[in-house]
């Protein structure tokens, strides 16, 4: 099943994001082929407001469990977070061969 990950940065939090990435992109990394998309929202100002992730996990619990791990949710990055259970339903992705 594909889960869908939703976090809206803290107000101003810019540089706190910047400063939290690395260790946010070691703990992508290491969820290997389960993570299948992931990248910052932007604001009408071209700022990171936020993050979308996907990933593929057995249920929402395990989904939950695995984005609350992510340094910027430890870490206090996001306002709020949500994740939803999601359906692909049109895939119109390039992928590398």
């Amino acid at each position: 099943m594909l889960f869908v990950f939703i976090g809206k940065d803290k107000p101003g939090g810019l540089e706190h994001r910047l400063a939290v990435r690395p260790t946010h992109l070691e703990h992508l990394a290491s969820l290997g082929e389960k993570l299948r998309l992931a990248g910052a929202l932007w604001d009408e100002n071209d700022q990171a407001e936020g993050s979308v992730m996907v990933l593929e996990a057995d249920s929402l619990e395990q989904a939950r469990a695995l984005f609350a791990a992510d340094p910027f949710v430890t870490e206090g990055v996001f306002a709020s977070w949500e994740v939803k259970l999601w359906n692909l339903a049109i895939n119109h992705m390039v992928t590398k061969d």
